[in-house]
């Protein structure tokens, strides 16, 4: 996305995300989850940085690995 401000990527796939949120399915989801977890980088509001993020991603698909969390 080179040549667009963080605001217009962070906009951009957060609107990716919302998209796959309308779709039906538990992968779906989870890939939505994971690319609005990387818009934060992109959001002043969010005190992030990629490894941040990447550890974060790597929970959520070891947690959808796992079946997901019971509580």
């Amino acid at each position: 996305m080179t040549g667009f401000d963080d605001d217009v990527k962070r906009d951009a796939l957060r609107e990716v995300a919302g998209e796959l949120r309308e779709e039906d399915s538990e992968e779906a989801e989870r890939i939505a989850a994971l690319v609005h977890r990387v818009s934060d980088i992109y959001d002043d509001t969010e005190d992030v940085d990629a490894q941040h993020v990447y550890l974060n991603m790597r929970n959520i698909l070891q947690i959808s690995e796992q079946g997901g969390i019971e509580r």
